[in-house]
């Protein structure tokens, strides 16, 4: 599976990309996808709540397990995908597109050196 250039990654398998000058977009890699199996509910957080990277900030419920999704990043969330609501689905068919989770407004827009590379990223899943 390969990790796409542009984004960032963490270690507990959150995708990171950059929509604006001081704005991501974020969800879950296609590794975390397929270790979760079929997502039949996510649960984000509310419009305007402030996240802080590393604390959890949602859920995403499979037939397998439930698990948390943790802020990558420290910001205010300024959109969630509301189609996830109908349809978390989308997680498992488009991890990276139409699966995506929340956008947040970054607190310091420097924070994203901290995140895993695509390279760093597919290491990480290597070794799992």
């Amino acid at each position: 599976m390969a990790a796409p250039d542009d984004i960032k990654y963490t270690e507990e398998h959150e995708w990171v990309q950059r929509t604006g000058e001081d704005t991501v977009r974020i969800g879950i890699t296609e590794y975390a996808q397929q270790q979760l199996g079929d997502v039949v509910f996510v649960q984000l957080p509310a419009l305007e709540q402030r996240v802080t990277a590393g604390e959890a900030m949602g859920e995403v419920e499979s037939t397998k397990s439930v698990s948390d999704i943790y802020a990558p990043v420290t910001g205010e969330v300024t959109a969630r995908n509301e189609g996830l609501e109908d349809e978390p689905e989308l997680v498992n068919s488009e991890p990276l597109g139409g699966g995506w989770m929340v956008e947040i407004k970054l607190a310091d827009p420097d924070q994203l050196a901290g995140l895993l590379d695509a390279e760093g990223y597919q290491k990480l899943i290597d070794q799992a």
